[in-house]
């Protein structure tokens, strides 16, 4: 049969082709992986369904971790919110569960991602500005006031701080006399990738990761129900890797967590079933689906052939996705909703669990409430309208997808064994090599548009000199204030003796290699601040620098 296909589209290029009446745009086209694309895809007689797809929620995962799919439940519409202070934050959250918004995803200020308090000099300028400032329990008590969180799930964007905001979650859940066992959301606790592309670490990678096989102990005893880890290629493909990279450099980080984790003692086929993972949604439609449908493929692979494990739940990869901050424009910010919704769409068709929009407006500033909502009935627009999640996998046994599906996974795989090769992960950041992978892949896209190889609607054509009156979201300046004026206020009438005390028992901790998550809590329930709790651990183990 494929024999005879050939033939016939040898057949029907010569007729309508190789004329020269019929021309094509460019002579090769290729993903932004760099796969290249052909003119038509036929059938594959050699493909194997059962060990390349199989049944959605059975190995190898390629069509959904979830027999039922959106058929069962749609995915978490969970937009990414915070700013200012935590009264500010939690009205925020109020207004979109009030439209419809199904999950919590909480955005942290500089200053809290970095371990410093709001009245701490590192701090000025930055507090409240690219998240919600939280100093204390105080201030996370605020953040969910009037949210009962045993019935809500929340995903916390942080990472060297995340066992302290995780602390402060759980005794805010606790004072809500919540059962912690059905308490339920994640942390993106990592830390790898923070070295990689982000920035916003603290502690050498040893200490760092000493503390996130913490979290995981703690987790697996305490909150079962918890996602312990977000492993993020989000950032990765925003510092400019591309999608083949972004799945690359996440699954190589996730290798060396849960050898760290088994080091240390746990159960893969426990702890595994509480990683997760937190994905990119960028412009190039297809090749964007095939990505998430081949991560959950070399995911399953990676933990049954690498790792041994037996525990079906423990191979599922459970994805977060989000639409690409990167491709957003300051220029004509109303074609970024297009741009939205396609990126939206195609983490829909791949198969994601929770799924944020970005909001038209993020290119020039924190988003306002009317596009904030706007983002999110994007998001209810294709849920109820679209009909696309009728069916499980709907685009699976396309020629095309199923083609750059395993294209996806094959180039994956080759980078994935360079860097085992190289000694893990860690090795592979300590020698620059994926960091220089990801500038040379950003230098050759930026390449692609300032040659017009690339188009941008509306940046490097299709440009307009009309001037847009742009409402833009401002802080609140006063409302900064008060967050210092708060702190400075908790620190003098709190029980300071009962502070030190806490704070001298998590030093301990860190110097004798205990778990250092029950002594984090007692620090919390004290009240000691965040940055009191974060130079604690910076006293013993000092700071990393890049070199």
């Amino acid at each position: 049969m494929r024999e005879n296909l050939e033939k016939l589209k040898k057949e029907w290029e010569e007729k309508f082709l190789r004329s020269g009446k019929f021309k094509e745009r460019e002579k090769v086209f290729k993903t932004d992986s760099g796969i290249e694309i052909d003119r038509i895809y036929l059938p594959d007689e050699s493909f194997d369904y059962v060990s390349k797809l199989g049944f959605p929620g059975e190995y190898p995962f390629t069509r959904g971790v979830y027999p039922t799919m959106y058929r069962g439940r749609l995915w978490t519409m969970r937009q990414y919110a915070g700013f200012g202070t935590a009264e500010e934050t939690n009205k925020r959250f109020k207004y979109l569960l009030e439209h419809g918004q199904t999950g919590l995803s909480v955005a942290f200020d500089l200053p809290t991602q970095m371990g410093y308090d709001s009245d701490h000099p590192m701090a000025e300028g930055e507090v409240g500005r690219v998240g919600v400032a939280i100093d204390s329990l105080q201030d996370m008590e605020i953040l969910f006031d009037g949210i009962k969180l045993e019935n809500i799930t929340t995903s916390m964007t942080i990472n060297a701080t995340a066992g302290i905001l995780l602390a402060m979650y759980v005794a805010v859940a606790k004072k809500q006399g919540a059962d912690l066992k059905k308490i339920s959301g994640t942390i993106q606790n990592d830390i790898l990738k923070e070295y990689i592309a982000r920035g916003t670490y603290i502690y050498p990678p040893q200490q760092s990761m000493k503390l996130i096989v913490d979290i995981f102990q703690w987790c697996n005893e305490n909150l079962p129900k918890w996602n312990v880890i977000s492993i993020s290629g989000y950032h990765i493909r925003e510092a400019g890797a591309n999608a083949v990279q972004e799945l690359a450099f996440t699954f190589a980080n996730a290798i060396e967590y849960v050898r760290s984790a088994i080091k240390a003692g746990l159960d893969v086929n426990k702890f595994g079933e509480q990683l997760s993972f937190f994905f990119n949604a960028h412009n190039n439609f297809f090749e964007e689906i095939a990505k998430f449908r081949a991560a959950r493929r070399i995911w399953a692979k990676i933990m049954r052939e690498k790792f041994g494990v037996t525990n079906e739940e423990a191979l599922k990869l459970k994805f977060h996705a989000q639409t690409g901050g990167s491709t957003l424009t300051a220029q004509q910010i109303e074609n970024n909703i297009v741009r939205v919704t396609i990126q939206a769409l195609a983490a829909v068709l791949g198969g994601c669990q929770s799924l944020h929009t970005n909001a038209k407006d993020e290119a020039l500033a924190l988003p306002t409430e009317e596009s904030a909502r706007t983002a999110l009935r994007t998001q209810q627009i294709i849920a109820y309208e679209s009909d696309v999640a009728d069916t499980v996998d709907p685009l699976a046994g396309s020629y095309f997808v199923e083609y750059l599906t395993d294209e996806i996974e094959k180039k994956v795989w080759e980078y994935i064994d360079k860097i085992e090769s190289m000694g893990g992960a860690i090795r592979a950041i300590e020698s620059g090599f994926i960091q220089n992978e990801i500038s040379k892949s950003a230098y050759e896209y930026q390449m692609k548009i300032e040659k017009k190889e690339k188009i941008i609607v509306g940046v490097n054509e299709f440009k307009t000199d009309e001037k847009q009156k742009i409402e833009i979201f401002k802080l609140n300046e006063e409302a900064i204030k008060k967050q210092i004026e708060k702190l400075k206020k908790l620190k003098k009438e709190r029980d300071n003796d009962r502070v030190k005390g806490s704070l001298k028992r998590l030093r301990d901790c860190a110097i004798s290699g205990e778990n250092l998550m029950p002594a984090i809590i007692e620090c919390v329930e004290s009240y000691a601040t965040l940055g009191e709790i974060s130079d604690t651990l910076r006293e013993i183990w000092g700071e990393y620098k890049e070199r």
